[in-house]
């Protein structure tokens, strides 16, 4: 369910594992071009497909009722608006969301969304996290990732689907802490981003990282405590990845506004949609009513939504860390 680069991604993934694959995108002249290129016309061309072994759909309760698993790669400001042109019911399906953001405006995890508004059980929804860039999956380089589901059993059934020579993975039951880590690393990488615009070093960002997993670490077990490692993959893993990588949108985002340009302007010139953005004020809106210490997601949030000076709000940050 999607048609850009996490979705081509995890399109290549799952047919080195299965036959056949139904691949729902909103634009039909997209699928024509697929059809005829055999890749995806805007994302990850070099990515070759045997498009016989895909049924493509612009019909999203077409794509929903001819499929058992579905697997949602949408990125989040868009999630909400996709899901109501849904007039089939979901309680009946298994759903993977590999969404690493939250539903605007509702404040919400992707999980208690389809919950909540389609009454979907939580035993019936997984979650992929860890460090996995689509460009890396592309280019068949070794990456890992975290199936999270409250059923481990479920999770561990859906795992084979998700491993093959260059991709290897694990299962937890973490699935509200690895939807909120994967939000807040896109944060901090925007934040990373911010300071290597501003020229801060590398001795700088080694600091920033481990301020960051720690704030990262407080608010997790503010909002669902249970035991787990937070230098796990899913957790540390992806927030170094996400910070450092010359593919991370958010990262990028964050450099051109530390460079000096304006959030619209950076924007403007993004090819991708660098959701840290969005989940910035998403997650400012939910730690008000934890009030977790977290002066790097009150920084960024200064910097985007407040128009303040980011050579001002990271000089007073940078007097928080340890």
């Amino acid at each position: 369910m999607g048609g850009g680069s996490w979705a081509t991604a995890l399109a290549k993934i799952v047919l080195t594992s299965q036959d056949h694959i139904n691949w729902y995108m909103r634009r039909p002249d997209r699928i024509q071009d697929f059809k005829q290129l055999g890749h995806n016309p805007c994302y990850l061309t070099s990515v070759k497909f045997n498009t016989e072994k895909i049924s493509f759909f612009s019909n999203i309760n077409q794509a929903i009722t001819e499929s058992d698993t579905l697997i949602f790669a949408t990125p989040s400001p868009f999630f909400k608006q996709h899901l109501k042109k849904v007039k089939t019911s979901l309680e009946d399906k298994f759903i993977i969301s590999a969404i690493k953001g939250i539903v605007p405006d509702e404040n919400m995890l992707i999980t208690d969304y389809l919950s909540e508004y389609y009454h979907v059980p939580k035993d019936n929804i997984a979650v992929i996290g860890g460090p996995c860039h689509a460009e890396e999956i592309a280019l068949e380089r070794l990456s890992y990732i975290t199936l999270g589901c409250s059923n481990l059993e479920k999770a561990q059934a859906i795992s084979p689907i998700f491993r093959n020579q260059y991709l290897f993975n694990s299962c937890c039951q973490d699935v509200r802490g690895i939807e909120y880590a994967a939000v807040l690393k896109n944060v901090y990488a925007i934040a990373a981003g911010i300071c290597h615009g501003m020229k801060y070093g590398d001795n700088f960002q080694a600091v920033f990282i481990s301020n960051a997993i720690s704030e990262m670490r407080q608010f997790l077990n503010a909002v669902h405590s249970l035991e787990r490692d937070i230098t796990d993959s899913a957790y540390l893993g992806d927030l170094l990845v996400t910070a450092y990588s010359r593919f991370s949108r958010n990262r990028t985002f964050g450099t051109m506004i530390g460079k000096g340009y304006s959030v619209k302007t950076a924007q403007l010139e993004m090819e991708m949609i660098a959701e840290g953005y969005y989940g910035t004020k998403c997650m400012h809106e939910i730690n008000a009513n934890y009030r977790v210490n977290m002066p790097i997601l009150d920084a960024v949030y200064e910097i985007l939504y407040e128009r303040k000076s980011p050579v001002t709000v990271i000089r007073q940050l940078t007097e928080t860390f340890k």
